[in-house]
């Protein structure tokens, strides 16, 4: 399976993978018209600044996503042919528990709408917004190898 990566030793946490990542989730794919809106799309991936080394912390899409497991309402879910863990954000009655479970702390509380977002590898897009924008190439999407 396919995974994105970073390489924290060419990352410069310019926080651009999460302007890009807002970007690709918002209806109106205009970035001015993006940021104006009154709550823009959270970014499913967050920047950790641990001077000297930065990285992006996002969902790993575990072989055994404890996410899925801990998650009352089923709404996350582990595709078997992709190997991605989404979450159907209809479903998801923000209870919270995911977050609980996830040891990566990649599960974001979108508290406005009362439920949650992750990493869902810009499902529908030929390839990810964070990837594609990141200046240093400090993203990268390989196979893992597994």
């Amino acid at each position: 399976m396919k995974r994105i990566y970073i390489k924290e030793e060419v990352c410069i946490a310019c926080h651009l993978c999460e302007v890009h990542c807002q970007l690709a989730h918002s209806p109106s794919n205009d970035l001015i018209k993006t940021f104006r809106q009154k709550s823009p799309p959270l970014p499913r991936l967050r920047i950790e600044e641990k001077r000297p080394v930065s990285f992006s912390l996002r969902c790993r899409h575990c072989d055994e996503p404890a996410c899925a497991y801990a998650c009352l309402t089923g709404a996350i879910q582990k595709d078997p042919v992709t190997g991605t863990v989404t979450v159907d954000e209809e479903k998801c009655g923000g209870c919270w528990t995911c977050m609980l479970a996830c040891p990566l702390g990649a599960m974001q509380q979108d508290t406005e709408h009362g439920r949650m977002v992750k990493c869902d590898l810009c499902s529908g897009q030929d390839m990810h917004a964070c990837v594609v924008n990141c200046p240093n190439e400090a993203l990268v999407f390989v196979d893992s190898g597994i």
